[in-house]
């Protein structure tokens, strides 16, 4: 179901680990043991705005009380922990924490623009969780990661190593009724922090000692070992190294998938039905009936049998029409048939008197 990006499990991706089981352990916590509590985690644009109540956004925007929800957005967030082993838990973080701030704005934006154009109130009716994000996502999984199709079916259309990505993506986008604008708000801020637009990456991101002090005190906490049953692919001594083998590999896959499409398309040039397969064309027929005539004739007539008749007989010949030509050479000794047996003296007789 998912990419080929790297070794499975959560190896080099504490993050991805942390948002896997941290905001999914407290949103089952709230379903299943404290559902009175859900009420201080529900996302509430208007209670923000009239109430200023700024802490929903905030506990609103990071645990899911759908629990729906959650498994998609989970499913999603263990597939693009390959963003944070290409570009480390920092920047990655980064991504993630400004595609979070810049949501928030265009989601207020967005709910004001729905209501003055159409009467509909949906700030009230947004969904919790750390969803648009995850959307925000999709943009640099479109840009970075290539195209391998996997599969073929109905012609043009074919499955490719992110197809069911996508269909998880839809499913989670028509999961509720307002939640094309969390949606749209993330992939909006998602475009934004990847063009790097009004420099956002150097606004919103996480300082280097925030950083060095998460590193020594929850990545510990949440580090994978390294899978001990998978080849180590992309895991060089360098970075470059890394990058190398990762491009290699993908190399590899990509020119195995035009092989494949190449010779779909060639078997499909016909049709649904490949009508060269079954009646090859004229010219093809012709060297096809043309190559087996030549390998009949071939086996009907074996190889002639020379005897030593037959080459003392040539050899005589030989040696007559080179004493009758006018400049040829006078032979000082000769042999002729034996009368008596009717038959050609031995070979090695013959090569004696030649050389006397």
């Amino acid at each position: 179901m998912f990419t080929s990006t790297g070794s499975s499990g959560l190896y080099k991706a504490p993050l991805s680990k942390s948002l896997l089981l941290v905001p999914s352990a407290l949103s089952l916590l709230l379903t299943l043991l404290l559902p009175h509590c859900q009420r201080f985690f529900v996302y509430d644009l208007q209670a923000v705005k009239d109430d200023f109540q700024i802490w929903r956004l905030i506990c609103g925007r990071i645990i899911c009380l759908d629990l729906k929800d959650t498994f998609c957005s989970s499913l999603l967030i263990y597939n693009f922990r390959i963003f944070e082993r290409r570009y480390g838990s920092r920047k990655f973080a980064s991504f993630l924490l400004g595609s979070w701030v810049l949501s928030a704005l265009v989601e207020f934006i967005l709910v004001e623009a729905v209501r003055y154009s159409f009467g509909i109130a949906a700030a009230r009716n947004l969904p919790s969780g750390f969803l648009a994000p995850v959307f925000a996502l999709f943009v640099p999984f479109y840009c970075s990661i290539p195209r391998v199709q996997v599969a073929q079916i109905l012609g043009p259309l074919s499955i490719t190593n992110k197809t069911l990505i996508y269909i998880l993506g839809l499913q989670l986008f028509t999961s509720g009724s307002y939640i094309w604008i969390v949606a749209i708000s993330g992939l909006v801020s998602g475009i934004c922090y990847n063009s790097n637009v009004l420099r956002v990456h150097q606004v919103l991101c996480i300082p280097s000692w925030m950083a060095k002090f998460f590193s020594w005190t929850l990545e510990p906490i949440f580090a994978s070992s390294e899978p001990a049953t998978e080849a180590r692919i992309g895991m060089g001594a360098t970075v470059d190294i890394q990058r190398q083998q990762r491009m290699e590999l993908l190399d590899r896959q990509l020119m195995l998938s035009q092989f494949a499409q190449a010779r779909r398309q060639r078997q499909q040039q016909g049709g649904m039905i490949n009508w060269n397969r079954l009646f090859p064309p004229l010219r093809q027929r012709r060297n096809i009936n043309y190559q087996d005539g030549r390998r009949s004739e071939q086996q009907a007539s074996p190889p002639l049998e020379v005897s030593e008749e037959q080459a003392l007989t040539a050899l005589w010949r030989f040696r007559e029409g080179s004493a009758a030509s006018p400049g040829g050479t006078k032979w000082t000794c000769d042999f002729v048939p034996d009368g008596n047996h009717g038959s050609f003296p031995s070979l090695s007789q013959v090569i004696q008197d030649w050389v006397c």
